[in-house]
């Protein structure tokens, strides 16, 4: 008889049998697993796709971090769980807030609910900005965990449910633009693994590598076969592994190698004078050296009586805009929440990026490199990936309708035989 589960947002998942470590390899385009199997540098990847699962899912657009992390790791939308991108407009004070705040998350995580039951978890991330949303009212008291690599050198009982994590993990505090910081995260996760035993792992990576370089790049090669060999290690340990992604990357660059950009706040400045109207970009957070805050998703918040259907016949027009929706439209369309949309949506298409004013964006990070960046429709293909076989129930669900990759949860807890 399976032991006490829990229900969240709709969905009831029982009390995993054996450890269940879902991985949100961030900026995990589909193709670099298409390279990488192509190329035979993730064995132990193309054994899961063949022996277990493998699949494409939707994430959520915008494609960003935080929205879709926070999807994955409460199993539902951004219109349940609040999160809509890295950065949203406060209607009520007019200044631009950060969406990483567990205060903005509207509900609680599958790994919070399974601590609160007594089942011991684990979530680390790469970086900071992720780990107190995540962490938001888990029980750490029978032995769960909860932090970043970015801070593993401040790691105490009290907060983080372990101290002297980089002599635990031995590995060097990484540096933050390096792919050891994605690393240090696996390399905890297995150790943790073998040791302690966990029933539920989520382990976020950041896509500083996915940024610069592009599936069969020397440098991505050497990630994926890092990142392979961990998953193998995870999976030898007898975890159900479950892969998938925050979002996918595409090259946004001219020919010559310069950004292909459209400066939005530039162009509405020109058109309907400074001030009418405020520029959005939620890809910002305070790591932008390898994306310069230029996504493919960008917010329109008009103000002085600028009529939102003006600035969507504007923005429609503008060569790379893929589509142009109005609030109402894009919250029902992308599945968001009302009050923390702006009044037009601009997405750019899978060449292009959208940007404020020019002035405002340092591009400086973005030397010798091809800009590479994430937000629109076109980066919200996901991989989806289990390294054991979906009961027949599942499978035929899978088969019947598009993924989501907010369903990773379900899928690696209720969907394999995991006995």
């Amino acid at each position: 008889m399976d032991r006490a589960g829990i229900e969240l947002n709709g969905v009831t998942y029982r009390r995993p049998r054996r450890p269940v470590v879902v991985v949100c390899i961030d900026g995990g385009d589909p193709a670099y697993f298409e390279r990488g199997v192509k190329d035979g540098i993730v064995p132990n990847v193309a054994r899961f796709m063949t022996q277990g699962f493998g699949a494409v899912a939707d994430g959520d657009v915008p494609s960003f971090t935080c929205p879709n992390n926070m999807s994955i790791a409460t199993g539902s939308p951004p219109a349940v769980h609040g999160i809509s991108g890295n950065f949203y407009l406060d209607p009520d004070t007019g200044e631009a807030v950060v969406m990483t705040g567990p205060e903005l998350l509207r509900s609680r995580t599958v790994m919070a609910e399974f601590s609160r039951i007594g089942a011991r978890v684990v979530s680390i991330t790469a970086k900071d900005k992720l780990r107190k949303q995540l962490g938001k009212e888990m029980d750490l008291a029978d032995g769960s965990v909860n932090f970043s690599s970015e801070l593993a050198d401040r790691c105490t009982r009290d907060e983080h449910g372990i101290a002297n994590v980089l002599e635990f993990v031995g590995m060097p505090k990484p540096d933050m633009y390096s792919p050891e910081l994605s690393l240090f995260v696996l390399e905890a996760g297995v150790r943790l693994l073998a040791e302690r035993r966990p029933d539920i792992l989520y382990l976020s990576l950041t896509d500083y590598i996915q940024h610069k370089y592009a599936p069969g790049e020397p440098e991505a090669n050497r990630y994926y076969a890092n990142l392979d060999r961990l998953f193998g290690r995870l999976d030898a340990l007898g975890a159900v592994v479950a892969l998938t992604a925050d979002h996918g990357m595409n090259d946004k660059s001219n020919p010559d190698g310069s950004p292909k950009v459209i400066w939005l706040q530039d162009i509405l400045d020109t058109r309907f004078g400074k001030g009418t109207s405020t520029v959005i970009c939620p890809i910002t957070d305070r790591f932008v050296a390898h994306h310069g805050a230029l996504g493919g998703f960008v917010r329109v918040y008009c103000a002085r009586g600028l009529d939102p259907a003006d600035v969507m016949k504007l923005a429609r027009g503008l060569d790379g805009v893929e589509v142009v929706f109005d609030k109402h439209t894009a919250t029902k369309t992308f599945e968001l929440p009302l009050d923390r949309e702006g009044d037009v949506v601009v997405i750019g298409n899978a060449g292009t990026c959208l940007g404020a004013a020019e002035a405002d964006h340092d591009l400086s990070g973005l030397k010798s490199h091809r800009l590479r960046t994430h937000g629109g429709i076109s980066e919200a293909r996901v991989p989806f990936i289990l390294n054991r076989p979906l009961t027949a129930a599942y499978a035929a669900r899978a088969a019947a309708r598009p993924l989501r990759s907010y369903e990773v949860f379900d899928f690696a807890i209720n969907g394999v035989d995991a006995g």
